[in-house]
Parts: C-alpha cells; sequence; structure tokens
C-alpha cells in the first residue's frame, strides 16, 4: 500500500547551469511522507542548490518538480501557494531583524494563511515554546544566540503547515555548543513524522535519523541508500573516500 503513496517531494530530470557550471544533472528524487532524507557529499557537489530548487528558491533549466502531486509552476501567485507548503530553514537563519521573535513567526501565518492574528499569535508562543524559545518572544533577532534564532526559524517554518520542511546546512553557521540545540529540535521533528529534506555535514546526525541518505558529488547523485548500509559498505569509491576524509578529521 505504502508504494502507491504520492511521494510529498518528487523531483524528475533536474538539470541547473550556472553560467557555464553543470551543478545539477538529470536528478530524480522521491520523497515520501514522514520521510527524513538527508543529503550529503563534498562541498561543491550540488547539495544545497538542489535543496533550494526544491521550492524554487533556484531557478531550473529543465525537469519537473512535483509537491504532493501538484506539479510547481515558475512563477505567479500558484508558485507562491505551492511554495507555502514547503517549509525552509537556512544556514543564515533569515529572520527579519527588525521585527521581534513572535512578529517573525506569525508573519507569514497571518500574510499567506490568512490566520487570525490571535490565533496566530497563540500558535507561535506554542511553536516557540515547542522549540525551547517562548521566553525570548519578545526580543528581536540580534539579542538571541545563533543556536536559538535558528530554533526560531524552525518555528516559523513550522507555523506554515507545510507538508515538508527543508533544511539548507541549518547549524553550518553556529558554534559547536549550539549545533546540539538545533540537531535535538530536528530530532524530535523527525520522531513525530515531518517530511524532512536535510543537507548537513553532521554526520551523527545524518546517520542516527535520516531514513534515507542521498550521496552526491559533482551534480550527480552517487548513492542512495539506508544510513547503516551506507556508512558501512558504501557502494562508490568516491563515496568509500569522503567517508575516510570525514573519519581521518
Amino acid at each position: 500500500m505504502a508504494q502507491e503513496q504520492i511521494p510529498v517531494i518528487e523531483l524528475k530530470h533536474i538539470e541547473k547551469h550556472f553560467g557555464d557550471l553543470h551543478v545539477l544533472k538529470d536528478i530524480n528524487l522521491s520523497v515520501h511522507k514522514g520521510e527524513v532524507v538527508v543529503i550529503i557529499g563534498p562541498s561543491g557537489s550540488g547539495k544545497s542548490t538542489l535543496c533550494r530548487t526544491i521550492n524554487r528558491l533556484e531557478t531550473i533549466d529543465s525537469g519537473e518538480i512535483i509537491i504532493d502531486g501538484v506539479t510547481m509552476p515558475e512563477e505567479g501567485k500558484k508558485l507562491a501557494k505551492v511554495r507555502s507548503q514547503v517549509g525552509m530553514v537556512f544556514q543564515q537563519f533569515n529572520l527579519f531583524a527588525h521585527k521581534t521573535i513572535l512578529e517573525n513567526v506569525t508573519i507569514g501565518p497571518m500574510d499567506v494563511l490568512h490566520i487570525h492574528r490571535k490565533e496566530a499569535r497563540e500558535e507561535a508562543m506554542r511553536l516557540l515554546e515547542r522549540v525551547g524559545v517562548d521566553s525570548q518572544a519578545s526580543k528581536v533577532p540580534a539579542q538571541l544566540s545563533g543556536g536559538q534564532q535558528q530554533r526560531v526559524a524552525i518555528a516559523r517554518a513550522l507555523a506554515m503547515h507545510p507538508k515538508a520542511i527543508l533544511f539548507d546546512e541549518p547549524t553550518s553557521a553556529l558554534d559547536p555548543e549550539m549545533i546540539g540545540e538545533v540537531l535535538a529540535v530536528m530530532t524530535e521533528l523527525a520522531k513525530d513524522g515531518m517530511t524532512m529534506v536535510v543537507v548537513t555535514h553532521e554526520m551523527n546526525f545524518a546517520r542516527q535519523v535520516a531514513d534515507r541518505i542521498i550521496f552526491m558529488d559533482d551534480g550527480v547523485i552517487l548513492e542512495e541508500g539506508r544510513p547503516e548500509e551506507f556508512f558501512a559498505n558504501p557502494k562508490t569509491q568516491r563515496a568509500q573516500d569522503f567517508l575516510n576524509a570525514i573519519k581521518s578529521h
């Protein structure tokens, strides 16, 4: 029965160039409801670009992006509607600097989902409590640590009731002691059944939380498989070299 489910995210034959650089080459990927897919690979392999094409923050040259059975349009109101179903958590948080934490989380639901202010605020406080920063609601982002800001960004994504959340290297701008607090929130989301695509260098998270590992190199998905298989027995020399390089650090 599970085989018949429509994937939450489906990419078909995605091609992408930056000028002469061919950054994504015939990418095909399906992500099912409740699945945590972690994308790993060396720097410059196309991981972040792939993540950002899923909700069309990056344009594509050709191919098809399908969200919950609906092909993503290239632009316009229809694109905004489909895009609002896919949350995004960035490396640099991307919070509105001049708005309070509470305002950062309520603005999307009020503007896009047309949720009433009182209801949006109540839900925002619930979500901020869920990620452990409800006591910071009246502050502005600059008053928070990087780890707190990233947890706010996760709450902001959740406030849109997304069908999936994309995480583009969500811990790479954080100090080491803050990484754990963000990964803990992400681990809880995974346990709660959130569909997630995560680009990360955090191999323990990949090993413990992913349902599937995607290994990319040079714009191509070279391997995909369950974490226990991938880490114990990578099929390609390139993946083997990558894992060896990580182990030696």
